[in-house]
């Protein structure tokens, strides 16, 4: 991976969407997801929740940068929580 340049973080990230791919791709082989209403303004599935928790964290972090200057590791934090109540409830 070094001819791209990659630092530590963002392959740790790429890494990390792509084990979550795979654990999805897992699951729904053997439970099929069924459309569901939690608090999300519409029904979902377990796909649609996931791919909403990463918009989600795309966008705490790009708000954490623009509004503080405290380190990103608590975006980084606030995210996560944000994705496992948006996949737990969503």
């Amino acid at each position: 991976m070094a001819w791209m340049m990659w630092t530590a973080p963002t392959m740790a990230f790429f890494i990390a969407i792509g084990v979550m791919l795979c654990v999805m791709t897992i699951i729904e082989l053997r439970r099929p997801t069924v459309q569901r209403r939690g608090f999300l303004p519409m029904p979902t599935t377990r796909g649609d929740r996931l791919f909403i928790s990463l918009l989600v964290a795309g966008f705490a972090h790009l708000g954490w940068l623009a509004l503080t200057d405290l380190p990103v590791i608590w975006a980084s934090g606030l995210a996560l929580g944000l994705g496992v109540g948006i996949m737990a409830r969503g």
